[in-house]
């Protein structure tokens, strides 16, 4: 959360404030008639009012940020907690501590505008007053340049939370649910070995682990193993890219170890993922139905749809059934032709399997003992079925006989199911699938379509899409409601400082000029919009609005003292250059580290970071030319009323 404060956003009421003091005192340096303390007094109170609203606003817009759940939640709610405190100290601050010191400190100030703001004076004037000659022209381009920017929407993609690089990787490895504990560990053997000997310049270690106890709360058969491959520094790779190597280690896994299917994720991804969904990987198609054979051709159906979209990788269904059971039936005939009872045959059978046989004691522990047949009668059918079956004597008074189990009972060694998974009572079966190369969201949005038409279930049987984009449409659909609550808040926060809607509409016309620059860096840098950019917005939409209000105000006050439209415009526009430029690169400045960030988790911070820079960009530089612009539009065709001491803009005639 500290690490993800823009320290530009707690020193803006503040730039604001002194700002306004120096450009006052230096006004006034050779007027007697008032105080030094007055004087700072009268230029503290002139910006009070807007440096309140200001911050205010950006403390509203993070409020959204708060009502999220889950890992978003996690992730950002502390992020906005801590601005939110940090802009409210910050605020009390600027509110009193600065014209405090403001007076103590600048005793004797002169106004010196840098070379910077003197540059940017020279080239704003000239494109301003072309602004304010050619109103039409100047709104047609800042609102063709919007609409230009939302053509990009759809090719952005969309994905939940940026991949974090958690320098290793996790391969499953999957295999037959009737292997053996040995052979699963020979295959594993096998696999790290060739990762030892192909990929020694990139994989530091290797581990694995195969099966986890029933008695945990993420129980997995022997058939799965979790090898975890720890990476070296990138720098001593062959490979450009971590996708690089992931597709390489896949090629040569499938190529050289045989009887296994590979899929691939991170240690941390991997658990998450689990936890927050159920399931290991990004996208997750889950079927419901009745029956078990079924499900298991459907869930193949979908396998095939999911396996021909560009982008899918390690698809692969459930693994249900291929665990070898044996079954035997009984012949009640035969058994009752030979005497034999039923419970005689069972006990026989039970004896394959381990029959309990008493509790052995050593000290304070106890143990369960079981009996069964050894593994060389086990594992051979025909031994099974030539065990003894206890029948009574054929004749009164005679030996008791000893029959072949294969005389009263039919014995064979079958498919049976491996797991039965269940969901809200009914049987379920999951499809899963990870997504390399392209956005979580158009890539769900390809693969709905491709299983709407290629699988037909049948009736009373449903279909649901889980995983990572399970999130990313819960956190879509909350911050859908919410952001449009926390916009008109600040509209009627607008409203309120300015009592009028045409002011408060004008002010919020730097909401569409910063999504401009926040869509265009995101296409630049070639991030999806996700969450994480989706915060991003939320944040721009604050200190777009703040430098509308900053600027608006000193219009609407060169107004109230006597000056034309037109007047008010362009010298409102130019006074208040130098702190619209401050506050615009404060923020940047104060975001740029978290945009050029490299070590760990920092690919969470780079799309905020990059979404408000890139739209402070376009919304300073449309701001200080469309809404003059616009102003001495609105202006000029009907009155714009100002409440809160802010007198009423008579109607002009200059344009």
């Amino acid at each position: 959360s500290l690490g993800a404060i823009d320290f530009g956003l707690i020193v803006d009421g503040s730039v604001v404030m002194i700002e306004n003091i120096v450009r006052r005192l230096h006004e006034r340096r050779g007027d007697g008639s008032t105080s030094h303390l007055e004087k700072v007094r009268e230029a503290a109170h002139q910006v009070a009012r807007p440096v309140v609203f200001a911050v205010g606003i950006i403390i509203i817009v993070y409020l959204p940020i708060l009502a999220l759940r889950g890992v978003e939640g996690k992730m950002f709610r502390p992020m906005a907690l801590t601005v939110v405190f940090a802009l409210t100290a910050s605020l009390l601050l600027a509110l009193t501590l600065m014209p405090v010191l403001a007076s103590l400190l600048l005793k004797n100030v002169s106004e010196k505008e840098p070379f910077l703001f003197r540059w940017a004076k020279k080239l704003y004037v000239p494109v301003l007053d072309r602004s304010l000659g050619h109103r039409k022209v100047t709104v047609g381009v800042a609102l063709g340049v919007f609409l230009t920017s939302l053509v990009l929407v759809p090719f952005l993609g969309t994905e939940f939370i940026p991949r974090l690089d958690e320098g290793a990787i996790a391969m499953q490895i999957w295999r037959l649910p009737s292997i053996s504990l040995e052979q699963s560990n020979q295959i594993s053997t096998l696999a790290e070995r060739v990762i030892r000997e192909d990929f020694a310049e990139e994989v530091e270690t290797v581990v694995s682990r195969t099966g986890r106890a029933e008695i945990a709360t993420d129980p997995m058969g022997v058939e799965i193993s979790d090898t975890y491959l720890m990476l070296k520094p990138k720098e001593a790779w062959r490979f450009d890219s971590k996708e690089d190597l992931v597709e390489a280690i896949e090629e040569t896994m499938n190529r050289r170890v045989p009887g296994a299917i590979f899929s691939f994720s991170q240690p941390i991804e991997l658990r998450v993922s689990e936890l927050i969904s159920g399931v290991r990987s990004d996208v997750a198609v889950q079927i419901y139905g009745d029956e078990l054979a079924l499900l298991k051709t459907k869930a193949d159906e979908v396998v095939r749809a999911l396996s021909g979209i560009p982008g899918a990788a390690d698809v692969k269904a459930e693994q249900t059934t291929g665990l070898p059971m044996m079954r035997v039936r009984v012949d009640r005939r035969a058994a009752a032709r030979l005497g034999v009872h039923a419970e005689d045959v069972l006990e026989v059978v039970e004896a394959v399997g381990g029959a309990p046989a008493g509790v052995v004691l050593e000290g304070q522990k106890r143990f369960l003992l079981q009996v069964r047949f050894g593994d060389s009668v086990r594992s051979d059918l025909d031994k099974i079925r030539d065990l003894r079956v206890a029948a009574p004597p054929a004749e009164p008074g005679g030996p008791t006989r000893l029959v072949p189990l294969s005389q009263v009972a039919d014995i064979v060694v079958e498919e049976g199911p491996a797991q039965i998974s269940r969901e809200n009572i009914s049987r379920r079966i999951t499809v899963e699938a990870n997504v390399r190369g392209r956005d979580l969201g158009s890539f769900v949005a390809e693969a709905r379509a491709a299983v709407e038409e290629g699988v037909d279930l049948p009736s009373g049987w449903t279909l649901d899409w889980g995983g990572q984009f399970e999130n990313l449409e819960s956190a879509s659909q909350r911050l859908a409601v919410l952001v449009p609550l926390a916009l008109l808040l600040i509209f009627l926060l607008l409203y309120t400082t300015f009592g009028s809607a045409r002011l408060a509409t004008l002010i919020y016309l730097n909401v569409p000029l910063a999504v401009t620059g926040g869509l265009l860096a995101l296409e630049i840098r070639g991030y999806p919009f996700s969450i994480s950019a989706g915060v991003g917005f939320i944040a721009l939409f604050g200190i777009a609005v703040l430098n509308g209000v900053v600027l608006i105000s000193h219009v609407v006050e060169r107004r109230r003292q006597g000056a034309t439209t037109s007047e008010a415009a362009r010298e409102g526009a130019l006074e208040r250059l130098r702190p619209v430029l401050m506050t615009a690169l404060v923020a940047s400045l104060g975001f740029l580290p978290m945009a050029l960030a490299t070590s760990a988790g920092a690919e969470v911070q780079q799309p905020l970071a990059t979404v408000v820079i890139g739209g402070l960009v376009t919304s300073t530089l449309l701001t200080l030319l469309v809404l003059p612009t616009v102003y001495c539009w609105l202006a000029g065709s009907s009155s714009l009323p100002s409440g809160n001491g802010l007198p009423s803009l008579a109607r002009s005639g200059d344009s």
